[in-house]
């Protein structure tokens, strides 16, 4: 049978593939090594987070499903940083690790032109340097016009704790055994990179009188920018604890132990930077008395707590002691023990901004197979490998979002261009523009992409062109109409701590005052308009000179990426430039001289090298 496009892996980067491509009309295949293991959540039961949060309301904007079901499925929710800048606030949700798969596989079951195909893909076919299916481990072979990667830690995967490495992937289940290897062979060069999970306690062995309990926010908080009906779940509190001396002195005593510190000698992948292993921070912070971790609740159905924080590869023995020395942990039993996966990944600087691989024509790769670690980095990948697939297919230009316009383009140009070292996080440091990229516009900076390539409805579509409208209409009203002095306007400044005013003032110039708020400037005028639309004007006119700042930033950036490197460009012929730079520029081929810029060991010489020649060839041509 021949499909269009094949998806290779269910997990978060493959639902998001899969549905965009099935949404766009393309008949789809998604093919996974265990129907029960869709949408997935091995590690944290959390969605959302900082700098992540952000991207799941971006995925949302573009048409995205992984906001709708976080919303159904979240058992507490959070605005992080709520009390800093516009530019650092994200939600972070917990996410029933029940609930969320199972209303991600009802989504794909009931979508059009989608089947779901439990088996395990070892091999691609591939004529000319062109994808044409994929082979089963079975040896069946199924054709397709485009196949999108979305492994996840499956590749040659290895479970380790201790001295024991295990050939398993998360959950004790077979691994992908031939297919990294075979992408070797069509000359992709593989990475072996490593993250871990922490151990799962049993909610009624755990004395919570000795933590600190955690609320989340009480306001109606969603992902989802379409305000579905949503079922609300119990909301359940989150519990704070730390580590104590006794904690750090075990990991000491046991730390050859680990099988990251001396417990194998033949591990190769590289661990996630910003999210260590416990042996690590108590070796990388030695100055440290203690280390945060959360009791984090899985599910309403179940009882197992995550310790958050607590990731280990230690012998199961260690990991006993290390629990019970945790405040309120001393008698509680170990549901499931933590442990270290090792995984193969495709090194990301082969993979074009649109992810379709240079090396094979019509294969898209998405998620950890990128070397990217977290849900959220994946579904983003998963969205965007889909809707290029499918554009390719509609013979039409791929959907390159730049770094001023999201952190999907942040995240997908710094794999492209910078490569990895370890498993990418995304960060909020990551973002040049990150007062650009918030989590209260993703839909103004994004939904009209999503509407060109048809996954906005009309319908979303025309509520978001009555929000600018609103917008722009709130505006206008705050700056036509002034607050004018008088004694009862004067004591009511005072009483916030604000300047008494001897003139009339516009709304609009008087919001830009740090102390004073929305709320206050309701006091004096009716602000007829929803409550997401008026957050907007606030951040809008309160930050007006420090966006407009960014936005006179990302324009000189846009200029620099307006310059375009021809793909076929010889870089043998460019003289004058560093040899590190040249090879460097050989690996990512940039499109443009502003990605050229972002290439580690390309220097500003080499690029005035590179500016000049291409402008005596342009000449020349």
């Amino acid at each position: 049978m021949e499909y269009e496009i094949i998806v290779v892996g269910g997990g978060h980067a493959g639902c998001e593939a899969a549905l965009a491509c099935a949404r766009l009309n393309h008949k789809t295949l998604l093919v996974t090594g265990n129907i029960k293991n869709i949408a997935d959540m091995p590690c944290n039961p959390s969605i959302g987070g900082s700098a992540k949060g952000i991207v799941v309301r971006e995925i949302d904007a573009l048409g995205g499903q992984m906001g709708k079901n976080a919303d159904k499925g979240k058992i507490q929710i959070k605005m992080l940083n709520y009390k800093k800048g516009p530019a650092v606030q994200a939600l972070r949700a917990q996410a029933d690790k029940i609930v969320y798969p199972k209303e991600m596989l009802k989504t794909l079951k009931n979508t059009k032109n989608l089947e779901i195909l439990e088996n395990m893909v070892e091999d691609l076919i591939v004529d000319n340097n062109i994808v044409k299916g994929v082979i089963l481990k079975n040896g069946e072979k199924i054709t397709s016009k485009a196949v999108i990667l979305t492994t996840g830690t499956y590749l040659k995967a290895d479970i380790l704790v201790g001295d024991t490495r295990t050939r398993k992937g998360p959950h004790g289940e077979e691994p992908s055994n031939h297919l990294s290897d075979n992408l070797k062979k069509l000359g992709f060069t593989i990475k072996r990179l490593k993250t871990g999970t922490p151990p799962r306690i049993a909610k009624d062995s755990i004395d919570f009188s000795k933590t600190k309990i955690e609320y989340g926010d009480d306001y109606p908080y969603t992902f989802s920018f379409d305000n579905e009906e949503i079922t609300k779940l119990p909301e359940v509190p989150c519990h704070l604890v730390y580590t104590t001396l006794k904690t750090h002195q075990i990991i000491l005593d046991h730390l050859n132990e680990s099988s990251m510190y001396g417990g194998l000698d033949d591990i190769k992948g590289i661990g996630p930077r910003y999210c260590p292993s416990i042996e690590d921070k108590i070796v990388r912070f030695k100055d440290k008395e203690r280390h945060q971790l959360f009791l984090e609740p899985e599910s309403l159905y179940y009882d197992d707590i995550y310790i958050q924080g607590f990731s280990t590869s230690m012998p199961h023995y260690v990991q006993e002691q290390m629990v019970h020395s945790l405040p309120g942990l001393e008698n509680a039993k170990i549901l499931k023990y933590a442990y270290a996966i090792e995984y193969d990944s495709i090194y990301p600087t082969q993979l074009k901004r649109s992810l379709e691989t240079k090396i094979i024509e019509n294969l898209y790769c998405a998620g950890q197979i990128n070397g990217t670690s977290g849900y959220e980095e994946a579904a983003c990948q998963g969205l965007i490998a889909g809707i290029n697939a499918s554009l390719k297919l509609e013979k039409k230009e791929p959907l390159i979002l730049k770094r001023n316009e999201a952190y999907i383009g942040v995240l997908i140009d710094d794999l492209v261009t910078k490569g990895i070292r370890d498993p990418y996080r995304l960060l909020t440091s990551r973002a040049e523009y990150r007062l650009l990229l918030r989590h209260d516009n993703a839909d103004l900076r994004l939904r009209e992409y999503g509407y060109k390539i048809g996954l906005i409805n009309e319908k979303q579509y025309q509520k978001l062109q009555k929000k600018k409208e609103d917008i722009e209409n709130c505006i206008k009203l705050l700056k036509d109409n002034k607050l004018n002095p008088s004694d009862e306007v004067n004591e009511k400044l005072k009483s916030i701590l604000s300047t008494p005013i001897k003139d009339g003032i516009s709304f609009y110039n008087l919001l830009k005052r740090p102390e004073v708020t929305i709320d206050f400037i309701k006091l004096f005028i009716s602000l007829p308009y929803d409550e997401e639309v008026i957050n907007q004007v606030e951040i809008t006119d309160k930050y007006e000179g420090y966006i407009k700042k960014a936005l006179k930033e990302a324009q000189k950036m846009l200029k620099l990426e307006n310059q375009i490197i021809p793909e076929n460009l010889d870089y043998d012929l460019v003289p004058n430039i560093a040899s590190e730079a040249r090879q460097k520029l050989k690996e990512v081929k940039p499109t443009s001289i502003g990605q050229a810029i972002r290439i580690s060991g390309v220097n500003p010489a080499d690029i005035s090298v590179l500016s000049v020649y291409l402008k005596k060839e342009k000449v020349n041509g």
